[in-house]
């Protein structure tokens, strides 16, 4: 696994080693609780999984464009400068379901191993430029790709470490 995700899994894995029901399903009012959060990381690192493994199966080169302003900076920050912005508005279809806690970090690190695959082959085969499009931040490279994973999944598991009590 690459150096960037295997250290997101284990800040993941070590985070959530010996939860109880209680620990999994405390938050702040209004707030995700770690059951959540590590579903919505499940669902964003398998849409990305999916993503790259259809464009995969296409011939020719990975469909993308340049970056207009807004996905530069946006990049920037996050990928580049690794600040993620708190209370961002998550996508839909990356938004918790109500998987509970054990089952969601299950499929969490079953995806970011499939994720991991993923942005490995398409690296492999169209080599450093862009390999798809974040609908965010538009189009990244491979290793931008696993820089905006960790950085965002690492944001999650402090807001993950307040809820429960665990120090940084």
């Amino acid at each position: 696994m690459d150096a960037w995700l295997e250290r997101l899994r284990k800040e993941i894995t070590e985070t959530t080693t010996d939860l109880d029901d209680s620990d999994w399903n405390r938050a702040p009012s209004g707030r995700w609780t770690s059951a959540q959060i590590v579903e919505h990381l499940g669902r964003s690192y398998g849409t990305t999984a999916k993503m790259l493994e259809l464009m995969l199966k296409e011939s020719g080169s990975p469909q993308v464009r340049a970056a207009n302003l807004k996905e530069f900076l946006l990049r920037l920050l996050i990928v580049d400068l690794g600040v993620f912005p708190s209370g961002a508005k998550a996508p839909a279809i990356v938004v918790p379901q109500g998987d509970l806690g054990p089952a969601a970090l299950t499929r969490a690190l079953l995806n970011l191993e499939r994720m991991d695959a993923g942005i490995k082959a398409a690296e492999e085969r169209w080599g450093e430029g862009p390999v798809a499009i974040h609908m965010i931040l538009g189009p990244l490279n491979a290793k931008q790709w696993r820089k905006f994973h960790y950085v965002h999944g690492h944001h999650h598991v402090r807001q993950m470490k307040k809820r429960i009590g665990k120090s940084e």
